[in-house]
């Protein structure tokens, strides 16, 4: 793969991305703690069109930039800078968990930059036990030592996944860590846990309004069916707002769904004609 460019966000931060293919620009936004290659999977299976991605600041090849900067709203004004960057007006979003918040969080202010959200196991309301989970994880190093060790681990640690081949284990350890004689270290600013820890501490906040406000564009839900983080109860109301909603339910999933499954695809399809239209 060939090495991921660079441009500079208004701070000055550094920050990496890719843009490949040609066609409607796609906007690849991911998780939490993730990078780039959160989209590999998915990337074979797309209607031709420019995928764009892109590691927020603190991840991957980008700048670390400190606790402060690393949120949802920061990460919205850098997107839309890389998409300034690249002389795109408009283009349609896959955000996978943070990225779907990054893309709810645009269309309050930048509704017009967007064909369309495609949101990956994330909503409005998010459930507390699948935060707490992550709180357990973000900004430690995991306890094995190899990539191999932590593949191995996988199937009994990531409850609500059946039917992964080990090869895919093995995959998602070497795209999350680095192996180094000390053992695996993460690919991320560990001041992102003082970040999150910060929002997760904060005040409830209400992302309903930012849901509705994509009334006039292309929105579709890929969810894993066993997801701790996104309730079949708020997946009702986000399906009751907008009728419209493209929706898969992913089986053997929980969160987050890979986006190569078959009913993801579908979806991922359904999703790239809407926004072709918009």
């Amino acid at each position: 793969m060939a090495e991921p460019q660079f441009f500079t966000a208004k701070d000055g931060a550094r920050l990496a991305f890719r843009d490949e293919g040609a066609g409607l620009p796609v906007l690849c936004l991911a998780g939490l703690t993730r990078g780039m290659s959160d989209f590999d999977d998915m990337m074979p299976h797309l209607l031709p069109c420019r995928i764009i991605r892109m590691d927020y600041r603190g991840r991957g090849a980008s700048d670390w930039t400190g606790a402060p900067t690393y949120t949802v709203a920061q990460e919205g004004l850098d997107a839309l800078a890389l998409l300034d960057h690249l002389g795109i007006d408009r283009a349609a979003i896959i955000g996978t968990s943070r990225g779907g918040l990054i893309g709810m969080h645009l269309a309050t202010f930048a509704a017009g930059r967007m064909r369309g959200l495609l949101l990956n196991d994330i909503g409005p309301e998010i459930n507390r036990a699948g935060l707490m989970r992550i709180f357990d994880y973000v900004g430690r190093n995991p306890a094995a030592r190899t990539h191999d060790e932590l593949a191995a681990r996988l199937p009994a640690v990531m409850t609500g996944f059946a039917n992964v081949p080990a090869a895919r284990w093995l995959a998602e350890a070497r795209k999350l860590y680095d192996q180094t004689p000390q053992g695996l270290k993460i690919r991320y600013d560990p001041a992102l846990r003082d970040s999150f820890l910060a929002g997760f501490d904060g005040p409830a906040v209400d992302r309903w309004p930012a849901f509705d406000a994509m009334h006039e564009m292309p929105v579709a839900l890929i969810r894993g069916a066993n997801s701790d983080l996104l309730t079949q109860d708020a997946v009702a109301e986000m399906r009751r707002r907008r009728p419209d909603m493209i929706f898969a339910d992913v089986p053997d999933r929980a969160h987050i769904p890979f986006l190569d499954e078959p009913e993801a695809v579908q979806a991922l399809h359904l999703f790239q004609r809407a926004c072709h239209d918009h």
